[in-house]
């Protein structure tokens, strides 16, 4: 595993944990389909959100939540309907949610929960 990979691997581990010490339940974690990957599927008192974790070691490239544009959004939607639609779920009532994490080489890690973002 690359040192991006790893970065991105301990990001998602700080997510799922900070969503579940503030309530949501985390159903699913790197979901794949033909069309993309959710890297976090949580519930949040009965809404499914779709999870975009976006982790950096520093600010250099900018802040990890501008990674995140409406692209990107669009095809999150579209990956967590089709997610609610095979665990019969309700995609009309999901959001997207985007988890920004800066985890510098010391210190502790600065996280960012954005909920319900639109494209």
């Amino acid at each position: 595993m690359g040192a991006n990979q790893a970065l991105g691997a301990a990001g998602e581990d700080l997510a799922a944990a900070f969503l579940e010490q503030h309530g949501m339940a985390v159903l699913e974690r790197n979901w794949r389909c033909a069309r993309g990957e959710l890297d976090i599927v949580a519930e949040d008192a009965g809404q499914v959100v779709g999870v975009e974790v976006k982790t950096r070691a520093g600010l250099g490239y900018g802040h990890p939540a501008e990674a995140v544009g409406p692209r990107k959004l669009v095809r999150l939607c579209v990956l967590t309907r089709i997610w609610c639609r095979e665990k019969g779920r309700d995609g009309e009532r999901a959001r997207i949610d985007v988890v920004a994490i800066v985890l510098p080489p010391r210190g502790r890690p600065l996280i960012e929960h954005y909920r319900a973002v639109q494209p």
